[in-house]
């Protein structure tokens, strides 16, 4: 009692479709293609295709998703962001109302209820964030500036969903709506809103670029994208290699070949949009006559921004970028599981002793750092080899395996561990481990 209950991996709802090439359970058509986060994430039953753009995320990707949530969350209140959660479902008026019905055409999930009502599954919550706000006439000067944000499921009826969780129909996304009193101020948020993302991307390890934007069907003046430059990536960029100026090449008028700061040649990269920000003005808070009352009792309307973060599209956009052909590699602050134990191989001369040495160095490490109590997990399968379970270890991307080897049985216990973001192998004692594992961050 008291003890934290052992996660078996035999036992984890993760079918591992790691047989030879992985193509079994793909939802490949002949000539569609596929990049690698896709055939990594569906190969360690990570994914699993439900129809063309959704998948049921099984339980590893789920937990490493949550964890990426709590690092939002964390960067969103530092910046006073409040969370609220917005229905999926938003009447036709409210788009016809800012004129976004007609414009975003067939990407639009349409429906109809039974009393002849017309809705769409928001793919984003301006007009109805907008009309919330709206709706609190007596808002004053002093509520603001208000930044309210939520992390919900969106839908978007792609024509060609494809490269698994980075172009699907239905997905997670971080998105935030501020109102300021004035336009000066909208501009403080929109920088300060820009430097979390900075922050969440360092924090997370991923390369990524800030560059300008066209503002699309979401409106405003100012725009800028978060790219992670990768080869699958479809958007195209512009950067200037010491770092003055980077663009969406869709923004350039012409080819705009050499930096307009220093006159340096620019580069050109693909990239996978995983943010995006706009300032918006006042152009839906006067379609809703969002307004705040000023200093002087004057109704006056509110200065919006949005910022979108792909929360579902970072997790694949990391996997692209960090993993290997054949392994995944996570941003270590969101692995699904921080810990993966290998006891002896059934039969093997170490089994018995190595085996209980193994489990009570996993329940040492539970009770000294139970904040990673629930991110250890034991390879149980002992009919495989060592090798074997290394294997799928390394697939599937745990930052540090803990293996019960040759050395178990020395006078005191030797365990392997594997730190594979550095590709590393040591030789510790249970102490040793523990204080390795005591430098871990978890969210």
């Amino acid at each position: 009692p008291g003890r934290a209950r052992r996660l078996l991996l035999s036992q984890l709802f993760q079918p591992l479709n790691l047989q030879a090439g992985g193509e079994a359970g793909w939802e490949g058509r002949p000539g569609e293609p596929f990049c690698r986060s896709q055939k990594l994430m569906l190969q360690g039953g990570l994914i699993h295709p439900a129809s063309p753009g959704c998948y049921y995320y099984l339980p590893p990707t789920v937990r490493a998703m949550e964890k990426l949530v709590k690092v939002m969350d964390e960067e969103m209140q530092a910046v006073g962001g409040q969370k609220l959660n917005m229905p999926s479902l938003s009447s036709a008026e409210l788009w016809r109302a800012s004129g976004r019905w007609e414009q975003m055409g067939p990407e639009l999930f349409r429906l109809t209820d039974r009393h002849g009502k017309h809705y769409c599954l928001g793919p984003t919550h301006e007009e109805a964030v907008t009309e919330l706000v709206a709706a609190h006439s007596n808002l004053s000067y002093k509520q603001l500036p208000l930044r309210l944000y939520q992390v919900t499921r969106k839908f978007r009826d792609e024509p060609k969903p494809r490269f698994g969780l980075l172009r699907g129909r239905e997905f997670y996304m971080k998105d935030m709506y501020t109102f300021d009193a004035s336009e000066e101020a909208a501009r403080r948020t929109y920088d300060l809103v820009c430097d979390a993302y900075c922050s969440l991307f360092d924090r997370l390890g991923l390369p990524f670029v800030k560059v300008r934007a066209a503002t699309g069907s979401i409106g405003g003046t100012v725009s800028h994208e978060f790219q992670l430059p990768a080869d699958v990536g479809e958007d195209r960029l512009v950067l200037c290699p010491d770092g003055h100026f980077a663009a969406n090449v869709e923004t350039l008028n012409g080819e705009q070949t050499s930096c307009p700061t220093c006159g340096e040649k620019l580069t050109q990269t693909r990239g996978i949009e995983v943010g995006h920000t706009f300032y918006l003005g006042t152009k839906y808070s006067s379609v809703s006559n969002a307004v705040f009352l000023s200093p002087e009792n004057k109704p006056q309307l509110a200065e919006m921004g949005c910022y979108g973060l792909g929360v579902t599209r970072i997790l694949a956009a990391s996997i692209e970028v960090l993993s290997k052909e054949d392994s995944i590699r996570w941003p270590s602050l969101i692995a699904p599981y921080q810990l993966c134990f290998i006891p002896p191989k059934r039969g093997s001369k170490e089994e018995e002793e190595g085996a209980a040495l193994l489990e009570r160095a996993y329940d040492d490490l539970a009770e000294a750092l139970p904040h990673l109590a629930g991110d250890s997990v034991l390879d149980d399968r002992t009919q495989l080899t060592i090798g074997k379970r290394l294997k799928d270890a390394n697939k599937l991307g745990y930052p540090y395996v803990v293996i019960a080897g040759k050395r178990v049985c020395e006078d005191p216990p030797v365990f392997e561990v594997w730190n594979q973001n550095i590709g590393e192998v040591l030789f510790l004692t249970k102490e040793g481990v523990i204080e390795l594992m005591s430098k871990v961050q978890v969210p």
